[in-house]
């Protein structure tokens, strides 16, 4: 006997990122050409790809069905070169590559100097093949973008000779070595960013010297997370750098304050996040700096009084200082100063603020003008406001990695100024501000809980059109950090609908397709959140999202399991939905999942992969998909071995996945040939302290697969009986209801009826017959009670083997059956219409009849299907001596012959090849009968009647 678990299509389905992720992200950044217009460089790849056969790896026009024509075929021989060239600055490098491979004129362009003047190798393992292969296009490289210290050693090899800009992510291995050979061999650089983590020993002040000392012409070093510097450091910087302009020194612990006061080139200077500053020698020295023009001390414990007193620099123009807590309780102190400087904080109206940047910077200059969606004009200090830009950027990402509350300031300020950086022409600015909005939605990590308010004050603010242009970028860096943002935000369901009505759906499978794995990633991961709710899995499905997640469960292979993660987890959502699940199986996501299950060993990977397999397979009567499960080679093999995973929520999905495998028979039977009999009772053993959704899909699946008599018997045989009666007296209700229905199936056989008295199953089947809230569990606690003492069991209890076993005793025996036999009688009466009841049965109406079938339904039981041998068993209990056991057959079989039950004819077949009618017209007619058994036995009767033998035996 079993019933369908529809596989809980929510379960799990929210994974919130908060934190910055150690990414790997592709993004060969180029210059892009303004005069070209993005929606006709789409048609150019398309056709392009068409005249030529060069497949665009970026997906671009991959779904288009355009076929070219004598008439719309272009010669692209005709192009000049400098239009070949502008269109080449659109593409990222794979592009180039394929088209380079067209001819030998294409080749000669695609590797042009001028087209390789910016380099992202952000998501690459810089080795010395990659590094042979980049050399020979590097001569006129500027700014390259690299991730980890590995990368430092390698770059050197790139010859880049003309390098004046590089910004290392994640440098926390960088080591002195590293980088003083890198700044040794790119003497010509201007800006040197790294971000080493947090308190990074191994870079220390001589290796800050010898970049002063390598590089004359810096211009910008911003270093994040160096321990401290000391003054000889600031002292060679200001000595062997004299063009320095911009020096941040963000989270350092201490940094020497008098010695900076010797960087008289300085005009922008941040400290952001130090903790250890003498402020008072600070308010000394830093207002001589005699260019100084911004100020960032954001996240520091800088009091008013300091701040009002470094505000007076003369040439003071911004000074941030977000997230000070000293400082916001003498604000007014510090606005009362007669001083033009911007002041950001908190509690800083940024739109006023900011405005008031443009108007300072347009009084010294007559060729500037205010501008309606930017800062400042170009012309009038623009490095003011790009340097206001990123200081923002990163003292608001730092806040929200924090979590450190500030709901105020997040909702009236905060996510305005957040959405005003997304709009930035700074890359880098948008990528840190879409970030932010991403972490800083997500308030407890543990829970991976999203704060509505948080969340509807970006949609409120129109922050999810401008997520979604910035995901439709040429840029892959920030359209990561955009489906990022869109993936979390996408929890709340008011973000979600907007995210579809605006066409977010198909900008994310479209991502999702994408060959940079960290854009792929952060898409499905929007697609995964998406997908919970019902109303996007179609508009899902047919933005040919399915194909593309499967693909990636294909093209991914072990090391990227956050791609894998998130796209195994976007699949079982839409598993979930049984259209959807046909197109996963279509879309060849059987195999792949199966694949994740059996060869991957990331936890989060195998448990979402088990989880759609559960799903998929949770089909059974609509499609061919749990048989198809069955059938792929490994998979039950690898859900099996799941179950004994050192992760909860593995075993629980994998359990979920063979319960609902186990309606199907031959996977039923096939579950128990690779020992999931054994693997299941031993979960069962051991989960009496796990989860509600571990213990149900424990005994689920152990009740799926008892179903069968030879399961059944392995199952008593192998321990089963004891954790299922534990599991019975589980505080969780939905517990209950797997648990009675596997020990009703194994009550089925007399030796594991017995063991279950000896277990001293009956006190806690009684309990459920007399207490659960669940119908169901009550119910099949009441049957499996009844197979329990209708006789059969006495057979083994004083047969011939009784002696090998301690046994009851007759006096114990009889005990158990009259305590079973007495709640057996109330639970039947508690499904009483006890009005109807009153009335002769003979004297029955037909609407009294109905409405004592109405009131005594459980309408879960309309699942059930019954064995022909159980049905022959219900039809011998009918003649049993007891008259309460007369009265809970006659009650089963009216809950499965119930009009509109799913296998109603099926059990009114069974019912007529056993010869029941005249079994149950003896008990309707009887004088001596139970009045419950009476009226159910009439019932059935009726139930019956109304279906011609011909329809239910074509059925059966």
């Amino acid at each position: 006997m079993r019933q369908v678990w529809a596989g809980g299509a929510d379960d799990m389905c929210h994974k919130r990122r908060r934190k910055v992720v150690e990414d790997e992200e592709v993004n060969w950044h180029e210059e892009r050409f303004s005069g070209f217009p993005p929606k006709r460089l789409k048609a150019i790849v398309v056709s392009s790809r068409n005249c030529f056969g060069v497949e665009s790896s970026s997906g671009i026009g991959r779904n288009s069905s355009h076929s070219t024509t004598d008439e719309d075929e272009a010669d692209w021989t005709r192009l000049p070169d400098d239009t070949l060239l502008k269109v080449f600055t659109l593409l990222n490098h794979r592009d180039r590559a394929s088209l380079a491979s067209v001819c030998r004129g294409w080749r000669t362009l695609a590797a042009s100097a001028s087209l390789w003047t910016s380099l992202d190798i952000r998501a690459h393992v810089l080795d010395s093949d990659m590094t042979a292969a980049l050399s020979s296009r590097c001569a006129k490289l500027q700014r390259l973008r690299f991730r980890g210290g590995a990368a430092a050693t390698a770059i050197v090899g790139l010859q880049a000779r003309g390098l004046r800009d590089l910004s290392g992510d994640s440098c926390g291995d960088l080591s002195d070595a590293s980088l003083c050979m890198m700044v040794a061999r790119h003497e010509a650089l201007e800006s040197l960013q790294l971000q080493l983590g947090v308190d990074c020993e191994r870079i220390s002040n001589d290796a800050i010297k010898v970049v002063a000392t390598c590089c004359p012409k810096l211009k910008r070093l911003r270093i994040s997370g160096i321990r401290d510097v000391d003054a000889p450091t600031i002292g060679a910087l200001a000595k062997h750098c004299p063009d320095l302009m911009d020096l941040a020194f963000f989270d350092c612990t201490n940094v020497d304050e008098v010695a900076l006061a010797a960087a008289t080139s300085l005009r922008f200077l941040s400290v952001a996040g130090s903790r250890v500053i003498s402020w008072s020698l600070a308010a000394e020295m830093w207002p001589k700096l005699p260019h100084l023009t911004g100020l960032d001390v954001s996240r520091t414990d800088i009091t008013a009084v300091t701040a009002a007193e470094l505000m007076a620099a003369p040439k003071l123009k911004v000074f941030c200082a977000v997230n000070c807590s000293h400082l916001e309780h003498g604000r007014d102190a510090v606005e009362s100063l007669l001083n033009p400087s911007v002041l950001v904080t908190q509690c800083t109206d940024f739109k006023k603020e900011l405005a008031s940047l443009s108007s300072i910077n347009a009084g010294r200059s007559p060729k500037c003008k205010k501008l309606t969606d930017s800062l400042v004009c170009k012309d009038c200090h623009l490095e003011l406001t790009d340097w206001t830009e990123c200081v923002l950027s990163h003292a608001l990402l730092k806040t929200a990695e924090s979590n450190s509350g500030l709901d105020v300031f997040w909702l009236n300020r905060g996510t305005a100024l957040m959405l005003n950086l997304l709009q930035s022409q700074q890359e880098e600015v948008q990528e840190r501000a879409a970030t932010a909005l991403a972490t800083f939605v997500v308030i407890d990590d543990e829970t991976e809980s999203v704060d509505p308010a948080r969340a509807e004050a970006v949609l409120h603010a129109g922050g999810i059109t401008h997520l979604l242009h910035l995901a439709k970028s040429c840029r892959e860096a920030v359209q990561s950090e955009a489906a990022k943002a869109i993936a979390n935000l996408s929890v709340n369901a008011d973000v979600a609908k907007t995210v579809a009505m605006e066409g977010g759906i198909c900008i994310l499978a479209s991502l999702a397709r994408s060959p940079n794995r960290r854009v792929a990633e952060e898409a499905a991961g929007g697609l995964w959140n998406l997908s919970v709710g019902e109303d996007h899995k179609g508009a899902i499905a047919g933005a040919g999202a399915i194909e593309a997640l499967v693909d990636l469960a294909f093209k991914w292979l072990s090391g990227n399991e956050g791609v894998l993660e998130r796209a195994a987890g976007a699949l079982a959502n839409l598993a979930a939905d049984d259209k959807c699940s046909m197109e996963v199986a279509s879309a060849g996501g059987v195999h792949a999942l199966v694949n994740l299950a059996r060869f991957c060993h990331h936890e989060g990977v195998q448990e979402q992969a088990a989880r759609a397999l559960a799903n998929l397979a949770a089909h059974g009567d609509s499609n061919g998909n749990n048989a198809a499960v069955g059938k792929e080679p490994g998979a039950l093999e690898a859900l099996v071995h799941l179950t004994s995973s050192n992760h909860e929520g593995v075993r629980q999905e994998a359990a979920g996945a063979l319960w609902n495998l186990s309606f199907d028979d031959r996977n039923r039977e096939a579950i128990a040939a690779v020992g999931g009999v054994e693997a299941l009772v031993t979960l069962a053993q051991s989960c009496s302290t796990g989860s509600q959704g571990l213990q149900e899909r424990a005994a689920g699946a152990l009740w799926g697969l008892s179903v069968s008599e030879v399961n059944s018997i392995a199952i008593g045989r192998g321990g089963g009986v004891a954790p299922l009666i534990a599991l019975a007296r589980s505080e969780f209700e939905d517990v209950h209801e797997t648990a009675a229905g596997a020990l009703w199936n194994l009550a089925f056989n007399p030796s594991n009826a017995l063991l279950i008295v000896e277990e001293e199953g009956v006190p806690a089947l009684v309990h459920l017959c007399s207490s659960s809230q669940s119908k169901m569990a009550r119910f099949m606690a009441a049957l499996a009670l009844a197979y329990m003492f209708d006789g059969r069991t006495d057979e083994v209890a004083f047969g011939p083997m009784f002696s090998e076993s301690p046994g009851l005793g007759v006096d114990g025996l009889e005990a158990a059956r009259h305590l079973a036999i007495r709640n057996i009688d109330a639970c039947v009466l508690s499904f009483s219409n006890h009005q109807a009841l009153l009335v002769p049965t003979t004297s029955l109406p037909p609407a009294a009849l109905t409405e004592v079938a109405e009131s005594a339904r459980i309408q879960e039981a309309g699942h059930l299907r019954c064995s022909g041998a159980e049905v022959g068993r219900f039809v011998s209990m009918l003649r049993n001596k007891a008259a309460v056991l007369r009265s809970c057959a006659a009650f089963a079989l009216l809950q499965f012959t119930m009009p509109g039950g799913r296998h109603a004819m099926h059990h009114i077949s069974l019912l007529q090849k056993a010869g029941a009618g005249r079994v149950l017209r003896t008990i309707a007619a009887s004088a001596t009968a139970p009045l419950q058994a009476k009226v159910f036995a009439r019932v059935v009767l009726r139930n019956v009647e109304l279906h011609p033998a011909g329809e239910h035996t074509s059925s059966s």
